[in-house]
């Protein structure tokens, strides 16, 4: 006596033809498809494994093997994983229907079509999985190959910053030791003061790339000196750069809040910040304003340099200090990156906010160990 699965397995066999030219009819492939052929193959070996399924339950490592084909398949063909769902379940409806006009009971069937659904459910869980994990595979293969192409940029950067310091460092030595031989011997010769203001810049600039050329941040002499020295000096010596952009500096600091560390690769860190701060508000009419204060708490030290510029997106604000991430139209993009790695190198930490309002960026040191102080308003 014939049983209802074999009767049922017959069926589909006999209808083979049909079956498959409809299921042609309906499935989404896109003509640049290099596996337009292998599509037609697989929907074949998914219909051989349904009537395996109607004779005999399957194991999930049958159906792995038809699931991962596809899946590397369509990662290969670049295609959205949402148009393979679509033609699996294209196939199931197909099989569904023509199980439904094989005559046979729809009590009979009830038990089969549970099997047929169960084994498109298994096959479309196993094929997306097996497709998102190639394609994080490609995706982390990709970050480490950015990764090291960023590696060889910055050694190639380190490269050029060599020789370009080579090249420029000296007759720019010489050139700061004669201008200041110059202010000494004619004081009262104009432009002076705003030629060796511009040299020192020059030569700060040439800094930052002495600082990013190098792999990791070297290890420095470390002493204990007053924020409220080290932020004053600052603050006076970009006097001309505060006038020329016409912007005001108010600040907020405690006289006897002491940081233990690199001086002047600190005063490299508040220089950057002071500078992008001069530069962002030429941007903004009217009252332009530089806030700088200092508080100090739980051991740790918290300078914020606040401006009343233009508000930055939250986007620039993740990625404002990657190396090479520049919104300015003639921006090295690595200001902000030597910020952060010479923090770092203090323990401490650089954060940026931004609203309508204000745009600050806070810096945090841990303190001298033996500062006790908390910071108060001068």
């Amino acid at each position: 006596m014939t049983t209802t699965s074999e009767m049922l397995a017959l069926f589909l066999e006999e209808n083979f033809q049909e079956f498959l030219q409809s299921w042609r009819d309906r499935v989404v492939i896109a003509e640049n498809d290099k596996y337009i052929e292998e599509v037609m193959k697989n929907g074949l070996q998914m219909f051989e494994l349904v009537k395996r399924a109607i004779r005999n339950p399957l194991s999930d490592d049958e159906i792995k093997v038809l699931a991962q084909k596809v899946a590397q398949e369509r990662v290969e063909a670049n295609t959205n994983i949402s148009e393979f769902v679509f033609n699996v379940n294209a196939g199931r409806s197909e099989i569904i229907k023509w199980v439904g006009s094989s005559g046979i009971r729809i009590e009979d069937l009830r038990p089969y079509l549970e099997e047929i659904n169960g084994v498109f459910d298994r096959f479309s869980y196993y094929a997306v999985r097996f497709y998102t994990e190639i394609k994080e595979q490609q995706l982390k293969e990709k970050v480490n190959y950015i990764d090291q192409t960023h590696k060889e940029r910055l050694t190639i950067l380190g490269q050029m910053s060599s020789s370009f310091v080579h090249e420029f460092r000296n007759p720019l030595t010489s050139i700061i030791g004669f201008t200041k031989l110059l202010k000494y011997d004619y004081p009262e010769l104009p432009y002076l003061d705003v030629m060796s203001h511009e040299l020192d810049q020059l030569n700060y600039r040439i800094s930052q790339f002495l600082h990013v050329s190098r792999k990791e941040i070297i290890e420095s002499k470390k002493e204990k000196f007053l924020v409220f020295s080290l932020l004053g000096e600052l603050i006076e010596f970009l006097y001309p750069s505060l006038v020329d952009g016409d912007v005001q500096v108010k600040s907020h600091l405690d006289s006897q809040v002491y940081i233990k560390g690199n001086k002047e690769e600190l005063r490299q860190v508040f220089l950057n910040l002071i500078m992008n701060s001069i530069d962002a508000l030429q941007q903004v009419k009217g009252n332009r304003k530089i806030t700088i204060s200092c508080t100090f708490e739980n051991d740790e030290i918290h300078i914020k340099v606040a401006n009343n510029g233009p508000e930055i997106s939250a986007e620039t604000v993740e990625a404002i200090f990657e190396p090479f991430y520049t919104t300015k139209e003639l921006g090295t993009g690595i200001g902000l990156y030597i910020c952060r790695k010479l923090v770092e190198k203090h323990e401490g930490s650089i954060v940026c906010t931004s609203s309508p309002e204000e745009t600050a960026f806070t810096v945090t040191i841990p303190a001298a160990k033996e500062e006790q102080k908390t910071g108060m308003l001068l």
